[in-house]
């Protein structure tokens, strides 16, 4: 009987493909509140569904955070063959951490869509491609490379929402790099009213204490001009909470999370849930609570934490394991625990729509000891401009090899070091989030950067051809007029403020079909486009440490 019912899953699955069905509804924000086309509340039911990366455990890598990752949005065949299994546990949304926008989604996507169920994309990826915590900095290649992804979701109807970053703030001393969270989620909002796409635009935080995470959440949220705008406020946030372990109840878990979010303004949901420091099989008897009464008024659900096998410092995370050749799943009792609590699930359809009022954008939270964030965040990275710089150069980094990761980070050390020994510094390269200072270089692509404050030692030392070569790794340009720093005015003179983002020219755009969700308010590749050596490998490869991972995620987020 299980192999007809597969049988018939996978026909099942098939038709849905080809059948060209667009039937799920449009999902729209009313105060803090989703809500689908035809008037009811909406509710995030939904699951985890990413592949691991590699994964090296160390000190250095405490959350165990993967060093690669495995688009399972690119993989028709295992979308296919996955399907029945979401639609038994009932889901109506899933979360994808990485995806790499160079490849095709359509057949995942597709699918997912004529089957009811949405998706929440993770615009960051592991190590190169997210905020990083220990030196943030919000700069052109994450810009392009957040754009790059929108660009390519932004034709799919089931599109619920971008993710600016994942557990970029880990701690309160942390809390300064929230400043550039909060640009890049101003940032991808600005593009995304321009391209008429009405994705909402999230975050998901690690749980932690409430002295600095409800003021983040209050933070993310606020309007730092008192105009009650939402401009650069997230749309929807997201907590990553492990609090439920076993068969607990709400007063001993959720009470106190319940009440640091009463009254919060925007929609906000469990963007990972399921604790396994009770052992496994998990008994997900916290569904119970989130799709409740008590929790509604603040929650709209979550997302169960994992579909695919995961490894964490905690333990063994997952639901199914799937067969060495890729065709077979079997699943666990986590699973059929998960299957049985969400088709108990029956959160009330409350508020109506009709009621729920307007989004109001609160003033931002004043810094204190637990909480640094600056109100004044850091502009939009502009491309043009720091092209501009790095062409007018006297010094440039040209590296003697493709993997200039590895030594991109001991390279700038090493050049600040030689120039402020030469009686200069680093701080036009800098970005404090906490004083909310951030030097005039500090958006461009690292790769400038380097050039910049290599081209100043060269400037310091007369010109000299020796002090441009950094081991190879520069190369004087002969055609620079002026000194770093005049260059440096000259062309970002202008690229202090914000505006909205375009692709780079040579990136086409897609049309976007009316994504699944709606809000008030670099570069890009449609699907099935050249490969990612056919764009600027710095989106990727050029961040160095100054941009390494900031992307624990689901993998693993428990410490």
């Amino acid at each position: 009987m299980r192999s007809l019912y597969r049988i018939a899953a996978g026909l099942t699955a098939a038709a849905l493909i080809v059948s060209g069905v667009h039937a799920i509804q449009r999902v729209s924000r009313a105060g803090r509140y989703l809500y689908t086309a035809d008037g009811n509340r909406f509710y995030i039911k939904g699951v985890a569904y990413q592949q691991q990366g590699a994964v090296v455990a160390d000190t250095s890598n405490p959350f165990l955070e993967p060093s690669t990752y495995i688009d399972s949005l690119a993989n028709g065949t295992d979308c296919q063959r996955d399907l029945p299994y979401l639609q038994q546990l009932g889901v109506n949304t899933i979360r994808a951490y990485s995806v790499d926008s160079s490849l095709n989604h359509d057949t995942c996507m597709q699918l997912f869509s004529n089957a009811g169920i949405y998706a929440i994309i993770d615009l960051s990826l592991p190590v190169n491609g997210s905020i990083n915590r220990d030196s943030p900095a919000w700069t052109t290649n994450l810009l392009d490379l957040y754009l790059e992804t929108v660009n390519t979701f932004s034709k799919y109807d089931n599109v619920l929402a971008y993710n600016v970053g994942n557990e970029v703030v880990t701690a309160a001393n942390e809390t300064g790099a929230a400043t550039f969270v909060k640009a890049a989620a101003r940032d991808v909002k600005a593009y995304l009213n321009s391209i008429q796409s009405s994705a909402l635009v999230g975050y998901a935080a690690i749980d932690g204490d409430a002295s600095w995470i409800v003021p983040l959440a209050n933070y993310l949220s606020c309007d730092p001009s008192g105009s009650n705008s939402g401009a650069t406020a997230i749309d929807l946030y997201g907590l990553n909470n492990y609090e439920w372990c076993g068969d607990s109840t709400f007063e001993a878990s959720y009470a106190g999370t319940e009440g640091n979010f009463a009254g919060y303004n925007v929609p906000a949901y469990f963007s990972e849930f399921g604790c396994i420091t009770a052992g496994t099989p998990r008994p997900w008897t916290e569904v119970g609570a989130i799709f409740s009464s008590e929790m509604s008024p603040e929650w709209s659900g979550g997302i169960a934490f994992s579909y695919f096998p995961a490894s964490s410092v905690q333990g063994q995370f997952g639901m199914v394991n799937i067969s060495s050749d890729g065709s077979t799943v079997t699943t666990g009792q986590d699973f059929d625990n998960l299957q049985a609590q969400y088709a108990q699930a029956s959160p009330p359809n409350s508020p109506s729509e009709s009621s729920a009022g307007s989004t109001s954008y609160p003033s931002c939270p004043q810094q204190n000891s637990t909480f640094v964030a600056s109100t004044t965040l850091p502009p939009t990275p502009n491309l043009s401009a720091c092209t501009c710089l790095e062409n007018n150069l006297g010094c440039q980094f040209t590296p003697t090899t493709s993997n200039y990761t590895s030594i991109l980070g001991s390279l700038l050390d090493y050049a600040c070091s030689l120039l402020g020994q030469s009686g200069g510094s680093c701080n036009d390269i800098s970005a404090n989030g906490t004083s909310g200072t951030y030097g005039l270089v500090s958006e461009c692509d690292p790769t400038v950067m380097l050039s910049y404050v290599m081209s100043e030692y060269y400037g310091a030392t007369s010109n000299n051809p020796q002090s441009c070569s950094f081991g190879g790794n520069g190369t004087v340009n002969s055609n620079a007029k002026s000194a770093p720093t005049s260059a440096a005015s000259s062309c970002l003179a202008t690229a202090t403020g914000t505006f909205v983002p375009t692709l780079p020219s040579g990136v086409a755009s897609t049309t976007p079909t009316g994504a699944g969700s709606s809000s008030g308010s670099g570069s890009g590749k449609s699907s099935g486009s050249a490969p990612i050596a056919a764009f600027d490998a710095r989106v990727f490869f050029g961040v160095g440490v100054l941009v390494v991972t900031s992307m624990v995620s689901g993998f693993m987020t428990l410490a």
